[in-house]
């Protein structure tokens, strides 16, 4: 009987292998940790090689139940003890409350408002479009905007309007007619 049980093992772990490769490269799924069967479901780790995910495993849920060909149920890369990670979620209403609260304290024992006036140097031209955050990048929009005005006037040329190729045309039109009328004086 224990040929048995190691066959249907060996079949389990094909099984789970073959199944993890539907969501995950080969190369990703590293040695068979232990194979647990309970309620008719067994229940396949593997180690995982992949980076950033110490403490997981890979694990696969078949059912196998008597008289039926084992079926997988799920697949999924689970933590482990010692696993990292993410923290627990909080929610943005009390993330909000506790940052309020350390602002009023740090504003209460500081008192001397000399971090205001830090800032607002930084951005000494931001007043003029208080809707806009003006600075991108640690670049200050408003810096440069005077000399993006200037670099505009240039465009404009003496008649007024933007400096354009239909001008310079105009302007050769005109030097055609000077030469026809020096033909005509020739007459």
């Amino acid at each position: 009987m224990p040929d048995a049980v190691a066959h249907d093992r060996a079949a389990l772990e094909a099984l789970a292998r073959e199944a993890l490769l539907e969501i995950t490269p080969a190369k990703t799924v590293g040695a068979l940790r232990e194979i647990e069967v309970a309620d008719d479901v067994a229940t396949v780790r593997f180690s995982t090689t992949q980076g950033g995910y110490l403490g997981w495993a890979w694990t696969v849920s078949i059912a196998v139940n008597p008289g039926m060909e084992p079926s997988v149920l799920e697949t999924e890369l689970m933590p482990g003890d010692g696993a990292l990670l993410a923290p627990d979620w909080v929610p943005w209403a009390d993330r909000l409350e506790e940052y309020l609260a350390q602002q009023a304290e740090a504003g209460a024992e500081g008192g001397d408002g000399d971090d205001a006036d830090d800032e607002s140097a930084d951005d000494e031209h931001d007043d003029d479009h208080p809707e806009h955050d003006d600075d991108v990048d640690g670049v200050d929009v408003d810096l440069h905007a005077d000399e993006d005005d200037d670099e505009s006037d240039d465009d404009v040329d003496e008649d007024g309007d933007e400096d354009d190729e239909s001008d310079d045309d105009l302007d050769e039109d005109d030097d055609d007619d000077d030469d026809l009328d020096d033909d005509d004086s020739g007459l």
